[in-house]
């Protein structure tokens, strides 16, 4: 994968908010450019002075890698609901990173220790899912989360679970291909 091609198209779907000359040629990349074909699921993640200023993905892999990446580009940017729409004078100044997920795994697990054991910290992206709420924490938190009590803590907050005894959600786990 070309990631300067990739980067380009993540930074012109952002800036044609702000400027409607702004063109990216779909079939010119898609013909010269195979791998903008596969079906991949992508998260697009801006930060600006190190501090997250969005992040909008896909976890599974419903359309092209082109599509996917020029939708979630646009979500980061303008459609995040933690925070208002970029302004251009901080598009000027984010950087984007993108991660292509692999497909996600279920993970069987018996209890909490066991699946600490089967959750490889900093490779493996974590979702849990119970009673049609969904969380996800790309493998890059565990740099700020390297304890995996408070990863998984901050996990089912930011999914809003409810964690009691009957707690036992599905969990998947994926890995990514980060871009910068």
């Amino acid at each position: 994968m070309d990631k300067d091609i990739l980067i380009n198209i993540a930074k012109k779907s952002i800036e044609r908010k702000f400027n409607n000359k702004i063109n990216i040629d779909k079939e010119e990349l898609l013909k010269n450019s195979n791998f903008l074909n596969e079906k991949r699921a992508t998260f697009v993640t801006l930060t600006l002075n190190k501090e997250l200023r969005g992040c909008i993905g896909s976890l599974e892999a419903n359309r092209i890698l082109f599509d996917d990446l020029v939708n979630n580009s646009y979500m980061a940017a303008f459609e995040d609901p933690r925070f208002l729409e970029l302004s251009f004078e901080e598009f000027n100044k984010i950087e984007i990173e993108i991660s292509i997920l692999t497909p996600p795994i279920i993970v069987e697990y018996k209890d909490f220790e066991d699946l600490k054991s089967k959750i490889r910290p900093y490779i493996d992206g974590v979702i849990i899912e119970q009673d049609g709420k969904r969380s996800t924490f790309l493998p890059q938190v565990w740099d700020m989360l390297p304890n995996f009590d408070d990863f998984f803590a901050h996990l089912c907050y930011k999914g809003g679970f409810e964690v009691d005894d009957n707690f036992k959600p599905k969990v998947y786990k994926y890995e990514v291909e980060k871009i910068k």
